[in-house]
């Protein structure tokens, strides 16, 4: 495990807890931040690369032209 993979794991664990302090409080949008951190989380630990380098790849994915088929 590579230190993005560790980061990812410990992303997860803020993502978990700013979900449950969401659910405690009534905070829609911690919440949703902690899903989206989860999310990170998640695949930082799968890839191994850093949160801007998903974030990156992530926006580039988005702003790519949907042309309304599902490969391409």
């Amino acid at each position: 495990m590579n230190q993005d993979q560790a980061k990812g794991k410990w992303d997860q664990i803020k993502g978990r807890a700013k979900e449950a302090w969401g659910v405690l409080t009534d905070d829609d949008f911690k919440k949703a931040e902690g899903s989206v951190e989860k999310l990170y989380g998640v695949i930082q630990e799968k890839v191994g690369d850093t949160k801007e380098a998903i974030r990156t790849k992530l926006d580039k994915l988005h702003a790519q032209p949907k042309n309304g088929s599902c490969c391409g």
